[in-house]
C-alpha cells in the first residue's frame, strides 16, 4: 500500500524537523516537502500533489487560514490537518470553514497525530476531543434555539386558531375538551344538542381536525382545559 504522502507547514525549523523525524518512522507516512508559510506551502502542494497538509495556522506572511481556504481551491482533492498551539474556539470554527478535515493541538501525544493523519487521509473528520466539545456545545445551542423556535411557532398557530373561534364556539370546545357530551354541553349553556353539534362541526372545521380527541389536544395545548 502506497504511503500516505505529507507536506510539513510550519514557520518554525525546529517543529518541522522534529515532525519529520518522528512521521518517517511511520511506515504508512512519508513527508514529500516542507514549507514555512502560506505561500510556500501552495507552491509545494502545487509541485508536489501531497495526499495531506499538516497546517500551522500563524505564520509571517500568508497563514494557515488563508493557505488552507486557496489550497482547496487550487487543489480540492488534498486534504488538510490543522497542527497549531491554538486551543482556541475561534481558530477552530474557522480552520474547519476554511475547509480543514482535522484540528489537533501541538500539546496532543504522537500517537494522536498519527491517528490524526491516518484518519484525515481516510476520509473521515478527525477533532482533538478536548476540542469537539465546541461543536457538540453549538450543535445542542443551535438545538435548544431551533425547539425554541418551533414551539414559538406552533404556540402561535394555536392562539390564531383560538381567534377564528367564537366566544360560543370556545365555551363548547372547553366543555368538550372535559369530555361532556352534546345533551351536557347543551343543558350547561342553554342551547339544543343539535346546536351544541352544529358548533362541534363548525369548530372542526375552521381548525381542520377530524375526531374529539385533536379538540381535547387543542383545547390542552391553548390553555382552555388543564392536561
Amino acid at each position: 500500500m502506497n504511503p500516505i504522502t505529507v507536506i510539513l507547514v510550519d514557520d518554525h525549523d525546529v517543529v518541522r524537523t522534529g515532525l519529520r523525524s518522528f512521521l518517517n518512522t511511520q511506515e504508512d507516512v512519508k513527508v514529500v516537502a516542507e514549507a514555512r508559510n502560506g505561500e510556500e506551502a501552495l507552491l509545494r502542494a502545487s509541485e508536489m500533489k501531497p495526499d495531506l497538509v499538516i497546517m500551522d495556522i500563524t505564520m509571517p506572511g500568508m497563514d494557515g487560514l488563508e493557505a488552507t481556504r486557496r489550497l482547496k481551491v487550487q487543489n480540492p482533492e488534498c486534504l488538510v490537518l490543522a497542527l497549531t498551539v491554538h486551543e482556541d474556539k475561534q481558530y477552530f470554527m474557522e480552520m474547519l470553514a476554511a475547509g480543514a478535515s482535522g484540528y489537533i493541538t501541538k500539546q496532543a501525544a504522537a500517537d494522536d497525530l498519527v491517528a490524526a493523519i491516518r484518519a484525515v487521509a481516510a476520509g473521515q473528520v478527525y477533532l482533538q476531543p478536548a476540542l469537539a466539545r465546541w461543536l457538540l456545545d453549538d450543535y445542542q445551542r443551535l438545538s435548544k434555539q431551533e425547539e425554541a423556535q418551533v414551539k414559538s411557532a406552533e404556540n402561535s398557530e394555536q392562539m390564531v386558531g383560538l381567534e377564528i373561534l367564537s366566544q360560543r364556539e370556545r365555551e363548547v370546545l372547553e366543555l368538550v375538551g372535559q369530555a361532556w357530551n352534546n345533551q351536557q354541553i347543551g343543558k350547561q349553556l342553554g342551547l339544543s344538542p343539535k346546536t351544541i353539534a352544529r358548533h362541534r362541526e363548525r369548530i372542526m372545521h375552521k381548525l381542520n381536525m377530524h375526531s374529539r380527541t385533536e379538540l381535547v389536544k387543542f383545547a390542552i395545548r391553548t390553555g382552555l382545559i388543564a392536561a
